[in-house]
């Protein structure tokens, strides 16, 4: 047994290195595999932080009557808290609300003046509401508009900034979809010109292994060699994805991190280091070794 497995790795490796110009077309194509579904897995981490950036910058406001204290809107706060669908909930005062629009519009000499003219804070104090989906902005508000504390509230702004908010949820839902046809269309590209790639070179030995099933070899004596050579070829070609994948990692992350606020993809490959890992070796090797387990069914007649 022992001896039918040294064989089987000898010719597997004498293979593997006496067709140099197949083993490296073979090797550069699951490189570029192993890359293609990496930089996928990564791109899903960098849609899902675009997708959330894009959702802080949306929310909804409950507006407090004028005579509504402080303790009273604390109150409140603390049963909206409580609803499944808010994820954060953040109180501005009357005067808070004033020195926001104070800061925001300081440039502006016409609202300055007119501000001024009032004589009084004309702001009402308010609870910013964001919630987990922007689809569940509606049932939030449903819920604020018929709750026990409806008498203390002077309006809800769901329905002035339903637009946006209805094209905030087709926005992510597009990008959530084409992500995975995108994802599912290259992989599947990826994968078959890996696999044809393989089937190429042992094409190559068709005549080799016509002369072993002749003379009485058995069906894994003959596929053993090729699943071995997929193996090495497999092992090659993740260890150099992933050093491109680490190389590529350190010397963007800081720079895209830059341009995308909370996006370096070099921490994220240390958080993910198993993963990652994980992900290339299942494809490097898994389809290396799957793909010339299929091809030479053909030659074996199975």
């Amino acid at each position: 047994m022992f001896i039918s497995f040294k064989r089987i790795f000898q010719s597997g490796w004498l293979n593997f290195s006496r067709n140099s110009g197949l083993t490296f077309a073979t090797i550069f194509i699951l490189i570029l595999t192993i890359l293609v579904i990496t930089s996928l897995f990564a791109l899903k981490k960098g849609t899902n932080l675009l997708i959330a950036v894009v959702e802080e910058k949306v929310d909804i406001s409950v507006y407090f009557k004028e005579e509504s204290s402080e303790e009273e809107i604390v109150k409140i706060q603390q049963e909206i808290v409580k609803i499944p669908q808010v994820k954060n909930i953040e109180y501005i005062s009357k005067e808070k609300a004033l020195q926001n629009f104070i800061q925001k519009h300081k440039d502006d000499p016409t609202l300055m003046e007119s501000l001024e003219e009032l004589g009084r804070n004309p702001f009402l104090a308010s609870l910013n509401i964001q919630s987990s989906e922007p689809s569940q902005y509606k049932e939030i508000s449903d819920i604020l508009e018929n709750s026990q504390f409806k008498n203390s509230i002077e309006k809800v702004d769901y329905y002035q900034k339903e637009p946006i908010i209805d094209r905030l949820f087709a926005f992510t839902s597009f990008l959530n979809r084409s992500g995975l046809v995108f994802t599912l269309v290259l992989v599947t590209l990826s994968i078959l010109v890996a696999f044809n790639t393989i089937r190429l070179a042992i094409l190559n030995f068709k005549t080799e292994i016509q002369v072993m099933k002749l003379v009485g070899a058995s069906n894994w004596y003959v596929r053993g060699p090729f699943l071995v050579q997929g193996g090495i070829s497999g092992l090659i070609s993740v260890l150099a994805a992933f050093l491109i994948t680490f190389s590529l990692a350190y010397f963007l992350g800081p720079k895209m991190e830059i341009l995308f606020t909370g996006l370096n993809i070099f921490s994220y490959f240390k958080e993910s280091l198993g993963s990652i890992l994980l992900l290339q070796f299942g494809t490097g090797i898994g389809l290396a070794i799957f793909s010339s387990f299929i091809a030479i069914r053909k030659y074996l007649k199975i």
